[in-house]
């Protein structure tokens, strides 16, 4: 039997949004990130994050870099018995017109692919539009965070539900047949 997902975004999501975070010391999860993912976790949901980090491409960081700074996001979950099942991200330039660049679908079709995911079954939860339009292009429901951006750009129902932090989206998720 194929499994749930959550597909996450990083950055204004599960973290504060620090423009092209560049040192594992300026990452910092939201505060119910952990206690979210561990609920979903406990849920029977698969949880990925998938992300655009165009910051490689743009020379503020390296890909080494990147996994230390996802190092540090998953050792905080951890602690606090939480767990991210993989990690997908976009090193490239937003000019680049590449393949894997949120709203593109193919990272969430590469996790699929891994993770044995069931899209119909499956969430997108991010805090910026083109989540959205990826949960949609994937064919899976939508929650938009927009209290950690302000994000305002979203026609209204174009989400599935809008939350105010990731711990209510979770509830919400865990809630839904």
């Amino acid at each position: 039997m194929a499994n749930r997902a959550i597909f996450l975004d990083r950055d204004g999501t599960m973290a504060i949004d620090v423009p092209y975070c560049s040192r594992p010391e300026d990452f910092e999860l939201f505060p119910n990130t952990a206690r979210a993912i561990k609920l979903l976790n406990e849920h029977d949901y698969k949880v990925i994050v998938i992300t655009n980090q165009s910051g490689v491409a743009r020379g503020y960081f390296t890909e080494d870099t990147l996994g230390r700074i996802h190092q540090k996001m998953l050792g905080k979950l951890a602690e606090e018995g939480a767990r991210i099942d993989g990690i997908y991200y976009c090193p490239h330039h937003p000019n680049d017109n590449c393949e894997c660049r949120k709203p593109k679908p193919k990272m969430v079709m590469q996790a699929v692919s891994e993770h044995d995911i069931d899209l119909k079954q499956s969430f997108m939860v991010g805090d910026k539009p083109l989540d959205i339009q990826l949960g949609k292009n994937v064919g899976c429901r939508t929650v938009l965070i927009p209290a950690n951006t302000g994000e305002t750009e979203v026609e209204p129902g174009s989400p599935d539900y809008t939350a105010s932090d990731l711990l209510q989206a979770a509830l919400w998720i865990i809630n839904q047949k």
